[in-house]
């Protein structure tokens, strides 16, 4: 039997299906942007479709450790939208 993939919410931290969760990407020209496929290259960061795990995440600045750079307001905006 083929295990399903699995990855932590950055928000709060459960471990959920790959396909339940909402991937940012970090591209090689430092990009940021939310991948819609699931496929895009560049280091991916995963959380819930779930406000108070956004919330959560930018309060801790998961996100940009995760990154290990600042994330622009718009990025969060676009994540809000995202959700909603």
């Amino acid at each position: 039997m083929k295990s399903l993939p699995q990855r932590t919410c950055i928000g709060c931290n459960e471990i959920k299906l790959k396909k339940e969760l909402i991937r940012i990407v970090k591209n090689k020209e430092s990009q940021i942007f939310i991948d819609k496929t699931g496929k895009a290259n560049g280091r991916g960061a995963y959380i819930c479709d779930n406000i108070e795990c956004l919330e959560k995440a930018i309060k801790t600045k998961r996100l940009e450790r995760s990154f290990e750079t600042q994330i622009s307001e718009d990025i969060y905006n676009e994540l809000r939208e995202t959700i909603k």
